[in-house]
C-alpha cells in the first residue's frame, strides 16, 4: 500500500524535505503556473510560509484531505479552503521569535530606545531622565495561546505582573468579556489574538480610551485587529504609545500618517522572521504527516479561525 500523496513547494530545500517521512509520494508545487495535468490527486498540501501559492493551487487538487500551513494565523487562507479539507495552522512554530519580538519592543519603548537611536544617527549626545523598567509593571496579554504563554515565560524574570485574557475564561485566565475592565490597570497591552470576524477592529476608540495614560500597546498579531484611525488619534494626543509589527494597511504605504505619528515603533512584520523558523516549521510539518500516516489526531486543527 502506497503512502499518502504530499505536495510541497518546489523550492523546499533538501535539508527541510528530510523532516518528512520517507513512506510518502512526494509531489512538487511549481513556483508559478498551473499544475501539470490538473486536477491532481493530493492527500496533504503543505504551504510555504507565504500561503499565496497554496491558495492558487487549491482548486487544482482533488481528494485533498489536509492543508498544513506554517503560519500562526490563517485569516488569509481560511476563506479559500474547500469544504471537507482539514486546515491546520503553525501554532507553536513562531512562539520563540514572536515572543522575543514582544519583549524587545516593550523594553525598547519603555526605555525610549527609538529616541536614542535617532540621536546616534544625528551624532548628538542627548541625555534624558525617565523611562520605565519592567519590575512591577502590569502586562496584559490579550490572546493567551502558545505565543502568549511564551511571552509570559520571557517577561516573568523581569518581575512583571502578567494578566491573561483568552476567548474563554479558565484557571488564571480571564475571558474576553472581562477585557474592558482590565485595561485601565495595564502598563502594557499585548495583542496576540488571531484575526477573525469577532476580533476585526477589536482595538477601537473605546478600547484605546480605556487604557491608562502613557500605557504601551503592542500589536504582534494582525494589523486589522486595531482601528488605525483610532490609534492615530490616541498617538497624536499622546494618550498612549505603541509598538507595531503589523499594520492596517500592510505593507504600510510610504507617507502614511502612522510613520510620522508620535510615540510609535514600527517594524515590517518581522516578529517571526528568524533563520530557525524554517527548521521548526518543517519539523512540525513532518510530525503532522507522520500523525496522518499513523492515524493519530492532527495537531492545530483550525475551528472558527482558532
Amino acid at each position: 500500500m502506497s503512502g499518502p500523496t504530499v505536495w510541497i513547494p518546489a523550492t523546499t530545500t533538501p535539508a527541510l524535505r528530510a523532516f518528512l517521512p520517507t513512506e510518502i509520494e512526494l509531489r512538487e508545487v511549481p513556483a508559478y503556473g498551473s499544475l501539470p495535468d490538473a486536477p491532481q490527486h493530493a492527500d496533504i498540501l503543505i504551504s510555504a510560509f507565504d500561503p499565496a501559492r497554496a491558495i492558487e493551487v487549491l482548486p487544482q487538487l482533488r481528494d485533498l484531505r489536509v492543508l498544513q500551513v506554517l503560519t500562526a494565523g490563517v485569516d488569509v487562507v481560511a476563506p479559500h479552503v474547500p469544504d471537507g479539507v482539514i486546515l491546520c495552522d503553525g501554532s507553536g512554530i513562531h512562539d520563540a521569535p514572536v515572543s522575543e519580538w514582544v519583549v524587545m519592543a516593550i523594553l525598547a519603548m519603555r526605555r525610549r530606545l527609538p529616541a536614542h537611536v535617532l540621536s546616534q544617527q544625528e551624532a548628538t549626545w542627548r541625555w534624558s531622565s525617565g523611562g520605565d523598567d519592567l519590575e512591577g509593571a502590569t502586562v496584559l496579554i490579550v490572546g493567551y495561546g502558545s505565543i502568549g504563554q511564551a511571552t509570559e515565560a520571557r517577561l516573568t524574570p523581569f518581575g512583571s505582573r502578567i494578566v491573561r485574557v483568552a476567548r474563554h475564561a479558565r484557571d488564571s485566565v480571564h475571558g474576553i468579556e472581562e477585557l474592558e475592565s482590565l485595561l485601565p490597570d495595564a502598563d502594557v497591552v499585548v495583542i496576540l489574538v488571531p484575526l477573525t470576524p469577532a476580533t476585526h477592529g477589536m482595538v477601537d476608540a473605546r478600547f484605546l480610551s480605556a487604557m491608562r495614560d502613557g500605557a504601551l500597546l503592542v500589536n504582534a498579531a494582525r494589523g486589522a485587529i486595531v482601528d488605525t484611525d483610532a490609534l492615530l488619534d490616541n498617538l497624536r494626543s499622546e494618550h498612549i504609545i505603541a509598538a507595531l509589527d503589523v499594520t492596517e494597511p500592510e505593507p504600510l504605504p510610504d507617507g502614511h500618517p502612522l510613520w510620522s505619528a508620535p510615540g510609535v515603533l514600527i517594524t515590517p512584520h518581522i516578529g517571526g522572521a528568524v533563520h530557525r523558523v524554517f527548521e521548526r516549521g518543517w519539523r512540525f510539518a513532518g510530525e503532522q504527516v507522520r500523525r496522518y500516516i499513523d492515524g493519530e489526531p492532527l495537531r492545530n486543527v483550525v475551528s472558527e479561525g482558532y
